[in-house]
């Protein structure tokens, strides 16, 4: 098995990355406010349901959470789908499609609980502006690996539960170098290689990478 991996312990990570957090999340859910009452319209205008999904997911240590994004499928949809998906990721490593290029894709690209408007959500992310909350109430971090849902950490060996030693975050390294075309395994990588390298200024960065991977809508 790989080896162990080790956040670095400087005050940034002990102290500093928190108040990074509170300070933008706060200015960010007060900048985006009438962006989010505009998106809560659309989703409540277009199709039955909440505006906000709210589900539990996985945090720092294995933590459970209350994770909120803007509602992007048809109110009631089902988690058969996505849970055979994850297995197929994790567990055996192999794309669920492939694109018109023939490369890999390890991600649902038609799922058909989407709605239309869900659709430019998760193109652009956007579905995700809520998580500003959860960052705000210390759940999550702007930057960090992504949360995966219970039953996804459920399928996580030894190693690859060194993905939560730190909180999730809105952004992170794999998302910005990767979004759905990597695997599992290479993900896991980016996000253990994040782990290790913490620091503000690479936070920095990240958060500035992530405009452009978000306007490319890949």
């Amino acid at each position: 098995m790989p080896g162990s991996v080790t956040p670095p312990d400087t005050t940034y990570v002990r102290w500093g990355k928190r108040c990074f957090d509170v300070v933008f999340s706060l200015v960010g859910l007060l900048l985006l406010a009438p962006l989010h009452l505009l998106l809560a319209a659309v989703v409540r205008g277009t199709s039955a349901g909440p505006a906000i999904f709210c589900q539990k997911a996985v945090g720092k240590d294995g933590r459970l959470f209350d994770y909120y994004k803007f509602r992007s499928m048809y109110n009631g949809s089902q988690t058969h789908m996505h849970r055979q998906v994850i297995r197929q990721v994790v567990q055996r490593g192999e794309p669920v499609t492939h694109d018109s290029e023939g490369q890999p894709v390890f991600k649902i690209t038609s799922d058909p609980r989407v709605t239309p408007v869900g659709r430019i959500l998760r193109k652009y992310s956007v579905d995700e502006l809520p998580q500003l909350y959860n960052v705000l109430r210390g759940d999550m971090s702007l930057v960090g690996p992504r949360p995966p849902l219970p039953y996804e950490a459920e399928l996580y060996d030894a190693f690859q539960r060194q993905r939560l030693l730190v909180s999730p975050g809105i952004t992170g390294l794999a998302q910005v170098k990767a979004r759905h075309r990597a695997s599992f395994e290479k993900m896991l990588q980016y996000d253990l290689e994040y782990i290790r390298g913490q620091s503000l200024l690479l936070d920095l960065k990240l958060m500035l990478w992530t405009i452009p991977a978000l306007l490319k809508g890949v």
